[in-house]
């Protein structure tokens, strides 16, 4: 294997490399916005330029997004990078797409890079789709000729030919990514790089993008490499797999065992979970409500029994006037597929600034016995049975462990689902 690995070509080459962040200081945004923040400072007023909820106590400190990463890729190769919130896949795709530099090691990258790190990365808001194209296609170092001759690929496969003429200010968020992802698949480049592109999106056009990225790398010789935190997407897409944590790089080979991994760390034991400084998802645009805490309560451990109910107690802050908030609590299993969901339809109204502690009961009686991670969204219901979401969280993980008894057959989950129905009734019997 490594006489194999030592024939092939680099396509990236990462050594030694660290990516070290002030958190709280001035120097990380515009001119204008710094002389904000400075002059803020000086009256020993609010900071106008951080982000809400973020923790005043840190500024000063440093926070090591990677700390000492060494990582080779090679030419049509197709790399997952996987690992849980703020190990620091993004940091690394941002430097390998030159956004950022790193504070210390060296990068070395053999071609030219196409990337998709978030939605609408790269496009100016008041420009054109196609005029966006043809912007990011100079950017890679294309002539106006080499862009004209991929043009019709990048409109058709990205669906939006009625909009190519329009501002993309006015795109939707799933049309944002289909333009985004269709230029970095079709414009020349060597190395695609792609961070959550399947997040938005319909499943038509997400299988779509997950057969292009398959193309590139198998029959055209590019080299992909991909964030997901959907553990599917990655094993159809991937030959070799990477598990980052805190920084560093924990696991690098078989996609298989890298997901074992991955799967088995975020099954801690914490019945505890602090989310004052958690990073928001990307799409979560609305600041009306923030969960503070969540707490498995009477508990030394996330082990619960089959007849246990599940007691956990949340603490939030009102960011503004809400009315009529609801809740989902998702449970999911390890490969990233939801199982069960328990909801509570306007069960909460409060003012600006108020900090709420709830304690809720649930009967988890009716899923198998296997491990759950869960999701923890507050929610306004809209018209015709849809819902905007205020605030979404990963939340505690927890396992549902059956008491071994006679004649008691351990369920497999994986192989008959997570559902036990009824027993059948006997009719007739000879």
């Amino acid at each position: 294997m490594n006489n194999e690995k030592n024939t092939r070509e680099v396509a990236i080459q990462l050594s030694g490399v660290k990516k070290m962040y002030k958190l709280g200081q001035i120097g990380g945004g515009t001119l204008t916005a710094d002389l904000q923040s400075l002059w803020a400072r000086i009256r020993g007023k609010e900071d106008p330029n951080t982000v809400i909820g973020t923790d005043q106590r840190l500024a000063g400190k440093t926070f090591m997004a990677l700390n000492g990463i060494d990582l080779i890729v090679y030419k049509g190769e197709a790399l997952g990078i996987i690992g849980g919130n703020g190990a620091g896949k993004s940091t690394m795709l941002k430097l390998l797409s030159r956004v950022t530099a790193p504070t210390e090691g060296e990068i070395d990258i053999y071609g030219r890079i196409s990337s998709m790190l978030e939605v609408g990365t790269g496009f100016n808001p008041q420009m054109t789709g196609r005029e966006n194209v043809y912007m990011n296609g100079a950017i890679l170092g294309m002539t106006k000729a080499e862009i004209d001759e991929k043009m019709e690929d990048i409109i058709e496969f990205s669906e939006v030919r009625e909009f190519i003429d329009t501002p993309v200010k006015r795109y939707s968020s799933g049309m944002y990514v289909k333009l985004a992802f269709s230029v970095a698949a079709h414009l020349d480049s060597e190395i695609m790089i792609m961070d959550e592109v399947l997040a938005v999106g319909d499943m038509a056009f997400q299988k779509k993008c997950l057969d292009k990225m398959r193309d590139a790398a198998k029959q055209q010789g590019r080299t992909v490499l991909y964030v997901s935190h959907n553990m599917n997407t990655i094993r159809q897409l991937c030959d070799r797999c990477i598990v980052l944590d805190k920084g560093k790089v924990v696991f690098e080979g078989d996609v298989e065992k890298a997901i074992d991994i991955y799967m088995n760390r975020q099954m801690n034991d914490s019945t505890f979970r602090d989310y004052n400084d958690f990073a928001r998802p990307q799409w979560l645009s609305n600041t009306k409500i923030k969960l503070l805490e969540a707490e498995f309560l009477d508990k030394n451990s996330n082990v619960f029994d089959e007849t246990e109910p599940i007691r956990l107690r949340l603490k939030w802050e009102n960011l503004q006037d809400v009315k009529n908030v609801g809740l989902r609590f998702e449970l999911w299993n390890l490969e990233d597929v939801a199982q069960a969901t328990y909801i509570m339809y306007d069960f909460y109204s409060g003012e600006k600034g108020q900090i709420t502690e709830m304690i809720m009961e649930m009967d988890a009686s009716m899923v198998m016995d296997a491990d759950y991670k869960t999701y923890i969204t507050f929610f306004n219901n809209s018209e015709f049975g849809g819902n905007t979401d205020l605030d979404c969280v990963p939340g505690l993980c927890f396992r549902k462990a059956a008491k071994v008894k006679e004649n008691y057959l351990i369920w497999r989950p994986k192989v008959w689902g997570y559902i036990q129905l009824p027993t059948p009734k006997i009719v007739s019997q000879e």
